[in-house]
């Protein structure tokens, strides 16, 4: 898994783990537009980061709810660093290896019937149906099938 450093086009190596309870000190609104810390206790979410090989920085953040009884995981939350958001970021790909490691996820736990479902804000939906090829289910996006495989193709190899 490599994200790409957008000036100089240069991979690095990342890591997805899950979220240490000393790591939601870095999650704050200031760096990710609202503040990680209620996640810490919710029941049933286990939250993510996104960090480059050997470095502390955690650029990307994801919350999962599994859905067991639809085959589901379900993206509740994700966010980039802001300084790797729009015209001027650091590096590209983040929210695409963070949607495909919940995609890998859903595929180990469910094969062929998996599926990874999240509630875009409004602005994003085109935006997660052309980069990610999700499909439209109404108020929710998802992918499933040779789309969600296609996901996990293009960013965990």
């Amino acid at each position: 898994m490599a994200l790409v450093e957008v000036k100089t086009r240069k991979k690095k190596r990342v890591r997805i783990t899950p979220v240490e309870d000393k790591d939601y000190k870095k999650l704050s609104k200031g760096r990710y537009y609202f503040s990680w810390k209620p996640f810490r206790s919710l029941t049933g979410v286990i939250v993510y980061k996104l960090q480059i090989v050997d470095e502390d920085e955690i650029l990307g953040v994801m919350a999962l709810v599994d859905v067991s009884n639809e085959s589901r995981i379900e993206i509740h939350l994700l966010a980039c660093a802001k300084e790797h958001v729009g015209k001027h970021k650091v590096y590209d790909g983040i929210a695409g290896h963070l949607i495909a490691f919940a995609c890998r996820l859903a595929l180990k736990q469910y094969g062929s019937s998996a599926c990874v479902s999240l509630v875009p804000k409004t602005r994003l939906k085109i935006h997660y149906m052309r980069q990610y090829g999700m499909l439209d289910a109404g108020w929710q996006l998802f992918l499933e099938g040779k789309a969600l495989s296609n996901i996990i193709l293009k960013y965990l190899l």
